[in-house]
């Protein structure tokens, strides 16, 4: 019996030493959106060029950063967005989505 429980605080213990997910910066992705997003989407993700592009500000970071992972890797299909995604870095997605994410939405109603 000892085995398994020293087996499972040694698992315990590597699943903690894991390097934590990439944290997004919202000044890079506000850079970055600048180049990639704004023409489609608008500077701060909230005034779409076109209605059948969605509004990206304010919504969740990790719906994003898997919207965004998911157009690179071809598990989301568009052809555009798989053009742009494809070129961004897993840094550049958590920035992305850290600025979108951080900005005001107008699909929110007032309580």
């Amino acid at each position: 019996m000892k085995p398994l429980v020293l087996a499972v605080a040694f698992a315990a213990g590597a699943a903690l030493a894991l390097p934590a997910a990439a944290k997004g910066n919202p000044e890079n992705g506000k850079a970055k959106a600048a180049q990639v997003c704004a023409a489609c989407h608008g500077p701060d993700g909230a005034k779409p060029s076109a209605p059948e592009n969605p509004i990206l500000a304010g919504q969740h970071e990790d719906y994003l950063a898997k919207a965004l992972s998911d157009y690179k890797s071809g598990k989301r299909t568009n052809a555009i967005m798989k053009g742009f995604a494809g070129q961004l870095s897993k840094q550049d997605i958590a920035d992305l989505a850290a600025w979108f994410a951080s900005q005001s939405s107008p699909l929110k109603t007032a309580r």
